[in-house]
């Protein structure tokens, strides 16, 4: 049990998302610095001097019924910026390598099926026994055999 949960974290997926999970982490808090020292002095220039920024009080005086419109367009905002920095500095690169692999990378052969196979091997057999009998038409390579496409209803002797 424990070498298989050894495997799995050093797998390198595992490694990629905590670096991810490391870097996601530091890059919130650039945006949380631009949220507050930049987004919110905009949105609380257009909601007023009183109170939180574009923010209203369901019940006077009672700060727990307050609802602040101003928090919830800022969090929208970080979100839009960090899925916007995602997708062009991770997604784009990322697609473009995977396309610029694949057109390198050569065409997968297709495996031969069963009956390929077998219908090559019938041929060898059917060139071995011609040429050792001194070709078509002449000696046992030209009787019925077990390498004729004809299909025999008789069990096979022994």
């Amino acid at each position: 049990m424990l070498k298989g949960f050894r495997d799995f974290i050093l797998q390198g997926n595992v490694v990629e998302l905590a670096t991810a999970v490391i870097i996601g982490g530091a890059f919130t808090a650039i945006v949380t610095a631009f949220s507050d020292k930049i987004i919110n002095p905009l949105i609380a220039a257009v909601g007023g001097a009183e109170g939180p920024a574009l923010s209203f009080q369901i019940k006077e005086n009672v700060p727990e019924t307050t609802i602040d419109l101003g928090a919830v367009i800022t969090a929208a905002i970080n979100f839009l910026i960090v899925a916007a920095i995602v997708y062009f500095i991770i997604i784009v690169p990322m697609n473009k390598l995977n396309e610029l692999r694949k057109r390198g990378a050569p065409e997968e052969e297709v495996p031969p099926t069963t009956e390929d196979l077998l219908g090559d091997i019938r041929e060898i057999l059917r060139t071995q026994a011609a040429t050792t009998a001194g070709g078509p038409g002449e000696g046992p390579a030209s009787t019925a055999g077990p390498f004729d496409d004809t299909e025999s209803t008789e069990p096979p002797r022994h």
